[in-house]
C-alpha cells in the first residue's frame, strides 16, 4: 500500500517532532475544534480552527459539560483558556485551566468577514464533491 499524502511522515519520530516545532500557522489549523450538531448542519463543516470569544462547551475530562467563552488560545502550549474554568492555587490566587481544543465543542461561532469566507470555502467544496459523486 502506498502512502496517500506524502508531504507528511508515518515516523513516530519525525511526526512528533513535526508536531512541537511547528509554526503558529500550522499550529492554528492543528488546534481546530468541532462545531455543534446544529452549526453543523447549518454551516456543512465539521471543525473550524478556534479562536477567542467563540463560545464552547467541554465534552471530556473532569469539567466535562462546562460551558463558557474562549478568553485566550495558548498556540505555544496548545491550550486554550475559558472564562470560569479556572483552579485555585495554595495562595488563593486563580489560575486559567489549559483545555485542549478537540476536547471541546463550539457551540457559537465568533463571525467576522475572513470566518465568513472559511465556512462558505469549505461547504462549497463540499457541495461540488456530493455533485461528483452523484453524477
Amino acid at each position: 500500500m502506498t502512502k496517500i499524502n506524502t508531504s507528511l511522515h508515518s515516523s513516530r519520530r519525525k511526526s512528533r517532532k513535526a508536531h512541537f516545532s511547528a509554526p503558529s500557522s500550522v499550529r492554528r489549523t492543528i488546534m481546530s475544534a468541532p462545531l455543534s450538531k446544529e452549526l453543523r448542519d447549518k454551516h456543512n463543516v465539521r471543525s473550524i480552527p478556534i479562536r477567542k470569544d467563540d463560545e464552547i462547551t467541554i465534552v471530556r475530562g473532569t469539567n466535562k459539560g462546562r460551558a463558557g467563552k474562549v478568553t485566550s488560545v495558548y498556540r505555544l502550549k496548545y491550550v486554550i483558556h475559558v472564562e470560569r474554568v479556572v483552579r485555585e492555587k495554595s495562595n488563593g490566587q486563580s489560575v486559567p485551566l489549559g483545555i485542549h481544543p478537540s476536547k471541546v465543542q463550539i457551540t457559537k461561532l465568533k463571525g467576522d468577514k475572513d470566518r465568513d469566507n472559511i465556512l462558505e470555502r469549505i461547504a462549497k467544496g463540499r457541495a461540488e464533491k456530493a455533485e461528483r459523486t452523484k453524477a
